[in-house]
């Protein structure tokens, strides 16, 4: 009886073993090897050519990323959009940033809600300073869908 038991868990550690050394050699197979100083290379799964309709979240998030639809992100590509944001808040064009000038924005909308020029806001003030976001439309679970 006892080699029964023996004899299953011997078995149960091969293949549990033969399993690691499948999943090693399918995982060493497909990861490509970055070295240090490439551009980041990512690729969609479809063709660009595909209607816009047809293509997922992240193809199109690529898309918008790949300037000049080469299917490769270079770094530069990559960051754009963060310059873009940094050069709107540099308002004098010298590559930095004061606090002034990043808290410029923020400081616009404190004396603009600030309508009884009082240097504090009240709760009514305070209230007008709220992100404007796009309103998400609402299910009517009240109705039973006929």
């Amino acid at each position: 009886m006892m080699w029964r038991f023996l004899a299953g868990v011997a078995s149960a550690l091969l293949l549990v073993g033969a399993g690691l050394f499948v999943w090693k050699g399918i995982a060493r197979s497909d990861d490509p090897v970055t070295q240090p100083g490439q551009p980041l290379v990512l690729q969609s799964a479809l063709p660009s050519t595909l209607p816009t309709a047809d293509r997922s979240r992240e193809e199109k998030r690529f898309d918008r990323y790949d300037k000049d639809r080469d299917d490769v992100i270079t770094k530069a590509e990559y960051l754009a959009v963060r310059h873009k944001a940094f050069d709107k808040l540099d308002l004098n064009s010298d590559g930095r940033l004061s606090f002034d000038e990043w808290a410029a924005r923020t400081a616009d909308k404190f004396t603009t809600a600030d309508s009884d020029h009082s240097e504090t806001l009240t709760r009514d003030e305070f209230a007008t300073t709220r992100a404007k976001r796009n309103a998400k439309p609402r299910c009517d679970c009240s109705s039973d869908g006929n």
